[in-house]
């Protein structure tokens, strides 16, 4: 039985996995403050996210390539871009990546608090994605400052700032790119080289889309890998027997079924935008033309209709229902690099310790909307 749709409900401030678990038994859709319609239920966004026709991506007035396109042009340009995303366009990466982890984990103090987020994520996230595009190493501290800016103004809600942050990281972005084209015939050839070369039906991408696409693959994906990092790495100070089911060696397809549950357990990937392109019944309510409308995918990885109790972990009755990384034509390309990164965060973290525990001096701290997971998780490494 669902009770008359409340209206204008606002976010602000809020663990939005808690507050999506208080509406959605009673609510399959909800309107907020913005005058956004937001899907809280599984079968609803799933519906929503399969709807291409029904549910536009072209929701931004800025250029999002390919997530916020459509139809062949979206088709056009994944044939292009996915081939870097690969499983095996990854497999040359994964020992820098396992360098990195190892570097990282080698560096971090025993015995005494680590924040897994900043400490432990931010930085992972940073080098990671650095060694994957052939980004130098002395941007380091500059992509760790943009991370926290980044998640401050997206809380702020201020759109003057929000979008001085996002300016800031193409001005980085295109200080990447100079000295590749001053290169010209040079032997550089790493992953951003070569997207530099890519074309798409037949020309080369114009130095707006690749700002565009190297914005996608980096500025959202940072904050998201360090954010999946953090709960990681909560959820096993806090189920001790997986830590050490983890850490006896299991095959890393186990790994990766228990890293996706985990996520879907505690998905920090909070919502995408979508906008309607015709009147649309759904849920028991009429969205009219242009309604800008929200996939709560955390909401939806936990609502008890699909999975029962949502904290129950089981990956193996879950992974074809899993929604972490989205479904349908725009699922999230990066899955195969998101999910390889954490499993050797993972791994090097756990075979280089005997324990991960919370720290008892210092509490937790969720992270507030618009942002998921958490914002703080102190945990001591023996």
């Amino acid at each position: 039985m669902t009770d008359h749709m409340p209206d204008d409900l606002s976010a602000v401030g809020r663990d939005m996995r808690a507050y999506t678990d208080e509406l959605r038994p009673r609510h399959g859709v909800v309107r907020n403050v913005q005058g956004e319609w937001v899907l809280l239920r599984h079968e609803l966004v799933v519906e929503a996210a399969l709807s291409d026709d029904r549910f536009s991506n072209a929701v931004s007035s800025h250029l999002q390539i390919p997530n916020g396109m459509d139809s062949d042009e979206h088709t056009a340009y994944r044939d292009a871009l996915d081939r870097f995303l690969t499983p095996d366009a990854l497999a040359p990466f994964h020992e820098r990546f396992r360098r990195v982890a190892a570097d990282l984990v080698a560096s971090l103090p025993r015995d005494v608090a680590v924040d897994a987020v900043s400490q432990v994520g931010v930085r992972f996230a940073v080098r990671a994605q650095s060694a994957w595009l052939g980004w130098p190493a002395d941007l380091e501290d500059r992509l760790v400052a943009w991370v926290a800016e980044n998640h401050a103004a997206t809380r702020s809600g201020d759109k003057a700032w929000t979008q001085k942050v996002a300016e800031s990281f193409d001005d980085l972005i295109l200080s990447v790119l100079e000295p590749r084209r001053a290169a010209r015939g040079d032997d550089t050839d790493d992953l951003t080289a070569r997207l530099m070369q890519t074309e798409v039906s037949g020309r080369r991408l114009t130095d707006a889309e690749i700002v565009s696409v190297l914005r996608n693959w980096t500025g959202g994906d940072l904050g998201s890998i360090a954010q999946c990092v953090g709960v990681l790495i909560h959820y096993l100070a806090t189920h001790p027997a997986v830590q050490d089911h983890l850490r006896a060696g299991v095959p890393d397809a186990e790994i990766d079924a228990i890293i996706d549950e985990i996520l879907r357990i505690d998905d920090p990937f909070l919502s995408n935008r979508r906008v309607t392109t015709c009147p649309v019944a759904i849920g028991g309510v009429q969205l009219p033309q242009g309604a800008r409308v929200k996939l709560n995918w955390t909401s939806a990885n936990r609502d008890e209709a699909t999975f029962g109790n949502p904290d129950s972990m089981d990956p193996e009755r879950n992974a074809d229902r899993n929604l972490v990384y989205g479904i349908g034509k725009h699922a999230c390309p990066g899955r195969w690099l998101a999910t390889l990164e954490m499993r050797i965060a993972l791994q090097e973290l756990l075979a280089a310790t005997s324990s991960i525990a919370l720290d008892p001096q210092q509490s937790t701290e969720r992270a507030a909307s618009p942002v998921g997971g958490w914002a703080k998780v102190a945990v001591v490494l023996a």
